[in-house]
């Protein structure tokens, strides 16, 4: 058998079909991964007869590209139980890097603020004591998002962290038509376990294995009321992480029950960016 000789016209000629190939490929799968700069505004809306006002980011017009979708997947985002507060702005803010149209609903409504660990105890209470009200606002955040220009309502995703973790579940449990809901160190004692059989999207859990506020029970009394169900579901435990994982705020005292733990954040994002691809593919 002869062998082909790098000089040869013939491979030279294969090699640069496959150069161009790869190239080809590499710069479509950069512009996926592309890193887009985020804009911004406040979104005033309405929740039954409370003024709202929502936290809309968005990947800066004139820096898509020139195959850049004509609309994009919507993400409602629903916070903690401090608000309306920086760190959902930057979540946001970081779903529109990606490419995403994110909104920050705000559930409790203008007029409410937490300052205080106390006030944000009383302002979620309200709202735990009263689960109809606090579907309600989700709902009303989720029709304002899916109003908003550039949204492709056919894909349509929420994400809640902590307090909002909880609620993204309910709207789940609603049997809302979106197409899926990520629940970042949220509760998992649900107000009806029966409602559970209601949902049609798929679910993505990310738990701190660690996480003192949400007992090994609730763990295996949530796992046990999800294969129940025909749901398409995945929980993800992270090992060393307590409640708060995503927060830099909360310090990185464990024993205090909430801590940050930056691992746990990278790569809870990473499985939420993964969900999403398969949400949106």
């Amino acid at each position: 058998m002869k062998k082909l000789l790098l000089s040869s016209p013939v491979m030279i000629a294969a090699l640069s079909l496959m150069l161009m190939t790869t190239l080809s490929g590499q710069s479509k799968d950069d512009d996926d991964d592309a890193a887009y700069e985020a804009e911004s505004r406040t979104v005033a809306y309405k929740a039954g007869d409370t003024e709202c006002e929502g936290y809309l980011a968005q990947p800066k017009l004139g820096e898509t590209g020139p195959t850049a979708p004509a609309k994009r997947p919507g993400v409602l985002v629903i916070h903690d139980w401090m608000g309306v507060s920086a760190e959902l702005k930057r979540k946001c803010d970081q779903l529109a890097g990606a490419g995403y149209i994110a909104f920050g609903a705000d559930v409790y409504g203008k007029a409410v603020r937490p300052a205080s660990v106390k006030e944000a105890g009383e302002a979620s209470g309200k709202f735990k004591s009263d689960p109809k009200l606090l579907r309600a606002r989700v709902a009303a955040g989720l029709e304002t998002l899916k109003k908003q220009p550039g949204v492709d309502t056919n894909k349509i995703a929420a994400i809640g962290f902590c307090f909002g973790g909880t609620a993204v579940l309910d709207i789940a449990c609603s049997g809302a038509d979106i197409d899926g809901v990520v629940s970042f160190h949220g509760g998992l004692k649900l107000a009806d376990a029966k409602e559970m059989q209601n949902i049609k999207c798929k679910v993505l859990v990310l738990h701190g294995a660690d996480d003192p506020f949400v007992p090994e029970a609730d763990v295996n009394a949530f796992i046990k009321e999800m294969r129940a169900t025909k749901a398409d579901w995945q929980l993800h435990l992270y090992s060393g992480a307590v409640h708060s994982f995503t927060n830099p705020g909360a310090g990185g005292d464990n024993s205090k029950g909430a801590a940050y733990n930056k691992s746990a954040d990278e790569r809870s994002w990473d499985d939420m960016e993964q969900f999403f691809d398969e949400l949106f593919e």
